[in-house]
């Protein structure tokens, strides 16, 4: 089998579609692609690795730039990802899969995968995540049912713990500066909790008694239709950090909440988790993360 002459051929065709029919050009890519990397790796086989640095030279003197020794190589890497079983959905374009390429656990790549589709983000939304280790952040539960491809909550794709650009001199900081670096980056605070969150308003006043309190941050998830009232504490987790929360998340059900809306969710950002507390105090739509300042 001439392996040159098929794989020039696949690209050759693929310039050619995408010229004729622009729309479907990237199904073109990744079909032409996965095709010249099941020859590339055949080829491999019958002549040795150095037969892609070759076949490179050729291909870049008779069809011009984008056929490098590293280009194919992708090509054929992303071949036999999919001969290990990893699905690869209409919404990825090649440079969303080159972003994936370099990682070696496929957990990990199914689960940038899910939230390509999930989250409809960009090649550079995915390059970010991965190189904040978001999928390291999530918790070892999350792991195991996106392995048995369960859907995962809302919360158990809160990251643990949640990454905060700190633009003080100091890493002691107070909640109320705290609560200021989440203002200043707000966009992508809420990307770091996860799909979903929208602001509405920080140091929401509300009246229980003849007191007034003031809830850090109340948000609303729109996928999940309920509020979630964020708490900040510059400390590690107490169990009365629980009573106080709740106490607010029943506010915002009996005083803010709709009867078609579903009941608030609470979110504790503190310094420093708790297990042990956790366990113990009834925490019924109430999760704890850290927060790690960068």
């Amino acid at each position: 089998m001439n392996y040159y002459n098929e794989i020039k051929q696949e690209l050759i065709n693929n310039e050619v579609y995408k010229k004729v029919k622009d729309y479907s050009k990237n199904r073109s890519d990744l079909k032409t692609y996965y095709n010249v990397g099941k020859l590339l790796s055949e080829a491999g086989k019958n002549y040795g690795e150095g037969i892609i640095k070759k076949y490179s030279v050729r291909l870049t003197e008779e069809l011009g730039k984008g056929y490098s020794t590293s280009n194919l190589k992708r090509m054929r890497q992303f071949y036999l990802l999919i001969q290990k079983g990893v699905a690869m959905p209409h919404q990825l374009s090649w440079t969303h899969i080159n972003a994936l390429l370099p990682l070696k656990n496929i957990n990990e790549i199914n689960y940038y995968i899910f939230i390509c589709e999930h989250q409809n983000i960009s090649y550079r939304e995915l390059r970010l995540k991965i190189k904040n280790n978001e999928y390291e952040r999530l918790d070892d539960k999350t792991k195991a049912m996106l392995i048995k491809k369960e859907e995962p909550k809302t919360e158990d794709l809160i990251k643990n713990p949640i990454i905060i650009k700190n633009i003080y001199d100091t890493s002691n900081i107070t909640e109320k500066m705290l609560g200021q670096l989440i203002l200043e980056q707000l966009p992508s605070f809420l990307e770091e909790l996860g799909v979903g969150f929208c602001f509405i308003k920080n140091e929401y006043k509300i009246k229980i008694g003849n007191r007034y309190y003031y809830i850090d941050f109340l948000l609303y998830n729109i996928k999940d239709n309920r509020y979630v009232v964020l708490e900040l504490k510059n400390a590690e987790l107490k169990k009365e950090h629980f009573g106080q929360i709740k106490t607010y998340m029943n506010y915002i059900d009996k005083n803010v909440k709709t009867s078609h809306q579903n009941p608030t969710l609470g979110i504790i950002l503190c310094k420093k988790d708790n297990k042990f507390v956790f366990e113990y105090v009834p925490n019924d739509n109430v999760v704890d993360r850290e927060y790690e300042l960068v």
